[in-house]
């Protein structure tokens, strides 16, 4: 057996970038960006109130307190929007709101809170009775966060709608990302039938294209073709072309690489085998031409524990991510199970506040129940077993 690493190693050594496009910001949801992302305009694009109040001089109220009252004439009034950029003298206010432009005469906002009167009474004079701590105090100051041409979102980075909206703040309207990796998931074997459709003896509901479409779109991929095939006939060929017609980037198929008798992909694909030393997903084949082709085991635990672990980095790789990996925490295993000998082990589990526990009773067949995990928990290969209140490596997936 190849160790984990080196065959996610050869893997990783294949992928070539894919080519870069420049998209609006609003149809860049979950691309990776290929060019670090520069603000348009300062942030604040000008100074600003941090709170509802009054915009006032410094030294008319240095001395204020509940004791000591001070008295301004409220003379002009600035919602949030204005362009209005009033006179204030000495002893006069105005009334402002959160983020509206702050007046250049004066120095210092006094919030509603420390006047007698507050919003209620504030149009026409405002009793301030407790003092700013210091002269400038609750104001945003323009360029306080950075400065037009500044880098806000680097290179790697996959959009979500917090990096999408830093991008509109920052008047940004389109961004430099990858291109979407397009992807073709095909399932082989004879036992494979429709979810829904009747059932012989000996027949199974297929899942590993719906799982499989779903971690490809999950990280930033257009899956262009799903297609079920029997594990003899030229089903899988034709697979295969229809998927190079389709400019597929990357090929997955799920079954057909193990030692037995009917094993289509080892039969009919250009990859090369290898048994890894993993569990689940110890079969598992890989060709690195164009497309990229990955032969992963049928049973759909597997399935999902080695598109973990090699197709979903290799897809982020290809578009240009920073991060390829999943975030691996150490947590408290609340329930006792034993490990393959000599064999990573990919335990799907659920977390809870107090550690994990195991999602199911560990066959690499149980499809139900993959569903309940939220993580893997990643067991080296000269541990065979764990116990409660042991500490394990836990990769995060939901």
């Amino acid at each position: 057996m190849i160790t984990v690493e080196a065959h996610r190693a050869r893997i990783l050594a294949a992928v070539r970038p894919l080519e870069a496009v420049t998209v609006p910001v609003a149809a860049a949801l979950g691309r990776v960006l290929r060019e670090p992302v520069r603000s348009a305009v300062d942030l604040p694009l000008f100074d600003n109130s941090a709170m509802d109040g009054f915009a006032v001089h410094h030294a008319d109220v240095a001395a204020a307190s509940p004791d000591s009252p001070v008295t301004l004439e409220v003379v002009a009034d600035l919602p949030a929007g204005t362009s209005l950029n009033p006179p204030i003298a000495r002893g006069q206010a105005a009334r402002i709101m959160t983020g509206a432009p702050f007046p250049s005469a004066a120095d210092t906002v006094v919030p509603f809170e420390d006047t007698a009167g507050g919003l209620a009474d504030s149009l026409g004079t405002a009793t301030v009775v407790a003092a700013p701590r210091a002269l400038g105090m609750h104001i945003r100051p323009r360029g306080e966060e950075c400065r037009a041409g500044d880098e806000i979102l680097p290179t790697g980075l996959v959009l979500g709608g917090r990096q999408l909206a830093s991008a509109a703040a920052a008047g940004v309207t389109e961004v430099v990302v990858s291109r979407v990796p397009r992807v073709a998931v095909i399932s082989t074997g004879d036992e494979l039938r429709p979810p829904g459709a009747p059932l012989e003896h000996g027949q199974i509901p297929e899942s590993n294209s719906t799982l499989l479409d779903g971690l490809c779109r999950e990280n930033g991929a257009e899956v262009v073709l799903r297609a079920q095939v029997t594990d003899d006939g030229d089903g899988l060929q034709r697979a295969l072309d229809e998927a190079s017609g389709l400019g597929a980037d990357v090929v997955i198929t799920s079954g057909g690489v193990s030692a037995g008798a009917y094993e289509v992909v080892r039969n009919v694909a250009p990859m090369r085998f290898e048994k890894v030393a993993m569990q689940p997903g110890k079969p598992q084949g890989f060709g690195a031409g164009d497309p990229l082709l990955f032969g992963l085991p049928g049973n759909p635990v597997s399935v999902a524990v080695s598109f973990e672990v090699f197709v979903r980095p290799a897809l982020l790789a290809m578009q240009g991510a920073a991060v390829l990996d999943r975030l691996i925490l150490p947590m408290r295993v609340l329930e006792a199970w034993r490990t393959p000998a000599e064999r990573r082990q990919y335990r799907p589990v659920v977390v809870t506040r107090e550690g994990v526990r195991p999602a199911s009773s560990g066959g690499s067949h149980l499809a139900a129940s993959l569903g309940r995990a939220d993580a893997y928990a990643i067991v080296p290969a000269d541990v065979d077993a764990v116990a409660v209140g042991d500490l394990v490596d836990v990769m995060l997936i939901s």
